[in-house]
């Protein structure tokens, strides 16, 4: 099978997206697939990737005014890849992000006469009101609601990371035939860490009680809370330190809060960390994984600290909820501060449960592995092709010879 993806966002800016689009990747090309990506250039930033083994054909993008980490693609440099595209005998399109990849993904796929997938990675009701403050919260959703109903409703066939998120949008409206696959994590490579190495490189003293939380330092996350409830954690473990790994338009206001709170001396920011040991190290480094955020479609990160023999201590709402389901691993708290603090405190303080927790997390993180999910998506992917062929035969209307002359 031959593949084509696009997307607004790419390593080497880390999210989640960019982690799923690899993942998947990898193991489509492993499995003795073809893919190639389109996704933007950041090396007028400085930003550089890795070579991966699959192909990556970085578009020239401008900076988005609501979020600079963020890229929109140039249609025209798009448009200049069409002769080589329809040269290619691409089987589908998958549209990995809501923007201008969106409808660039939509116009490649109509050209080239295939049919088009789209992930559904983000909740956007829960999301677009933070980076648009001047507008009231609820015209905000309403047009999040609209907007995503409108471009679900546009493709084929809809990838959705949770059941949860999948119920989202059937009460929006979306009639687009979908399924719930989740990302999956590589389970070599959270396999092993080294925590003491992350402490003695950040000089923390081996026997510090710490909590860490990864994740992009975005508004939608709820880091704040984590911040809050770090507060009643100290009133119990004063020398607590809780690590944040990651980077994000709310990391300024992010270490103000914590500051004002008095936690200056018992937070450490670290801006993003590699996928080269040094994140697995960073993991490995805590106690246990504190997350809080409301608005996850899945919450790869909880996977791969559990993968890892990491505690989760954590909310679960949406996504995570599932990525939790079975309580193995981890102590599921209330949306509430103290709670949460009660919780994470059980766990710095008791070694016996702290060491239960790391043996059901790894065996809980098994579940979900990469091989196994990509396999589901490949198949999913052939049904939809063969949905399309269906289509065309017995409505002729559908003519699948790619087009040169539409307009993005």
């Amino acid at each position: 099978m031959r593949i084509l993806m696009i997307s607004d966002v790419y390593f080497p800016r880390i999210t989640g997206v960019s982690t799923s689009i690899q993942t998947f990747a990898r193991e489509f090309v492993a499995k003795g697939h073809e893919l190639t990506l389109i996704a933007p250039d950041y090396s007028a930033a400085g930003g550089e990737s890795a070579p991966e083994p699959f192909e990556v054909l970085r578009i020239p993008s401008r900076y988005l005014v609501i979020d600079p980490e963020d890229r929109m693609l140039r249609p025209r440099e798009i448009r200049r890849l069409d002769g080589m595209l329809a040269s290619r005998g691409y089987d589908l399109v998958h549209i990995q992000t809501p923007f201008f990849a969106h409808y660039l993904g939509l116009g490649i796929a109509k050209r080239l006469g295939v049919p088009v997938v789209e992930s559904y990675h983000t909740f956007f009701e829960q999301y677009l009101h933070h980076y648009v403050p001047f507008v009231p919260t609820a015209w905000m959703q309403r047009l999040a609601r609209d907007f995503s109903t409108a471009q679900c409703n546009a493709v084929d066939a809809l990838a959705v990371p949770s059941h949860a998120m999948l119920e989202v949008l059937k009460s929006y409206g979306v009639k687009t035939p979908a399924t719930v696959i989740p990302t999956g994590i590589e389970l070599v490579q959270f396999s092993q860490g080294d925590g003491a190495r992350f402490r003695n490189s950040r000089g923390i003293p081996p026997g510090r009680p710490v909590l860490v939380h990864v994740s992009r330092l975005a508004f939608e996350k709820n880091i704040d809370f984590i911040l809050r409830m770090l507060v009643r954690v100290k009133t119990q473990v004063p020398d607590v330190l809780l690590v944040i790994a990651g980077e994000g338009p709310a990391h300024r206001r992010l270490q103000t809060l914590a500051n004002h709170l008095g936690l200056a001396d018992n937070t450490l920011f670290t801006g993003y960390l590699e996928r080269d040991g040094s994140l697995e190290d960073c993991y490995c480094a805590g106690a246990a994984f504190v997350f809080a955020s409301k608005t996850e479609t899945q919450g790869l990160v909880l996977l791969e600290a559990m993968a890892l023999g990491v505690p989760v201590v954590s909310t679960a709402v949406m996504g995570t909820k599932e990525v939790l389901a079975g309580g193995g691993g981890s102590l599921i708290a209330e949306d509430d501060e103290t709670d949460f603090a009660d919780k994470a405190v059980r766990v710095l303080t008791d070694p016996a449960l702290r060491a239960r927790l790391a043996v059901e997390a790894v065996e809980h993180a098994r579940s979900w592995s990469a091989p196994v999910l990509a396999e589901r998506m490949l198949q999913f992917y052939a049904q939809v092709i063969a949905r399309r062929v269906r289509n065309q035969a017995t409505d002729p209307a559908l003519d699948p010879t790619p087009k040169t002359d539409d307009v993005v």
